[in-house]
């Protein structure tokens, strides 16, 4: 029977590879969170395009220690046309520890942090806008060992790009969001 799950076991690996930051996932302790909505729970309407629209409090912990910033994509996958990009924001210092609720759509933060253009075309955040049913919003945040070479405005594909051999560590928080029926 051994043969059998050392074979499993090859075939798996090989049809689903680790992605390198998870390889060692029993060493991955970063932590991402929000008082606003727990793991899989849902996104209150306040920060969604039918409340006020603005950004979630946001707290992490457990950043690599070699960690020189960080940098936070929201999106949602289930998007009508393909994954729909909320949220670029990327060179947020190491030592922060969070972000406050109704972080402003400047393109330059005062702590440094930059903002990149989400697929509404605009800076900063724009919240959950789902045109019918219940969509999932990712929250990942990514620890990495420099700063990114990027101007404001970046889109989530250059950031990717800039960050490509640079992640230390990543962690997500997933919330859902419905569209409201008025």
């Amino acid at each position: 029977m051994k043969p059998f799950f050392t074979l499993l076991s090859w075939v798996l690996a090989t049809a689903f590879p680790v992605h390198p930051v998870m390889a060692n996932s029993e060493e991955r302790t970063m932590e991402l969170k929000s008082p606003a909505f727990g793991h899989g729970q849902p996104i209150p309407e306040i920060h969604a395009c039918e409340g006020e629209d603005i950004s979630p409090e946001l707290s992490w912990s457990d950043v690599p220690g070699d960690a020189k910033t960080l940098a936070l994509v929201v999106d949602d996958p289930d998007a009508p046309g393909g994954t729909f990009t909320h949220w670029v924001i990327y060179n947020i210092p190491a030592k922060a520890e969070g972000l406050p609720e109704g972080v402003p759509n400047d393109e330059i933060l005062e702590n440094g942090a930059r903002q990149g253009v989400n697929d509404f075309r605009n800076y900063g955040y724009g919240g959950p806008c789902p045109p019918g049913g219940t969509h999932r919003y990712f929250f990942r945040l990514y620890a990495l060992d420099s700063k990114l070479p990027l101007q404001p405005g970046a889109s989530k594909s250059e950031l990717v790009e800039a960050m490509e051999g640079n992640i230390l560590e990543e962690t997500d928080l997933m919330g859902t969001y419905a569209h409201r029926e008025k």
